[in-house]
């Protein structure tokens, strides 16, 4: 079973894209979540992030979550959108050190490591970045399987 744990700031706008994205892909024995390490509790996914993954027939339910010390022992594999949200990770949680990555680190993306913050942007700002977790995402399919 692999338990993969995305992770963002305001778990509102990349994470739930990412979240929403690997579950479409139906992956028998993969369980996904997402968090946020500055989010509220419970706010909906932002307006453009809904209207990105609806034009991708990509459907979520979604309601923001907290960073919790119990979603990253739940996870197998932590996958944050920049390297600042793995540092902050790793100084909370250094036991999760062997487990942590930024998502395209481990998606073996040489250079820019980080997901650009769509938050506030328009719907094509939105759409930048969903390709870019969406590729992202399709380049560790074999590895989580």
């Amino acid at each position: 079973m692999a338990r993969i744990l995305f992770v963002c700031t305001g778990n509102t706008c990349r994470s739930p894209m990412a979240e929403a994205i690997l579950k479409s892909k139906e992956i028998p024995g993969v369980e996904v979540k997402s968090a946020g390490v500055y989010a509220p509790n419970g706010a909906e996914a932002s307006l453009n992030a809904k209207i990105v993954l609806e034009e991708n027939n990509i459907s979520h339910d979604h309601r923001s979550s907290t960073l919790t010390k119990e979603q990253i022992e739940w996870a197998t594999l932590v996958l944050t959108m920049t390297q600042s949200h793995k540092q902050l990770i790793l100084s909370q949680y250094p036991q999760a050190a062997d487990k942590t990555f930024t998502l395209k680190e481990f998606a073996e993306v040489k250079e820019n490591l980080d997901v650009a913050d769509p938050f506030g942007g328009n719907e094509q700002i939105y759409r930048e970045a969903f390709q870019e977790i969406q590729e992202s995402i399709e380049r560790i399919l074999d590895k989580i399987r």
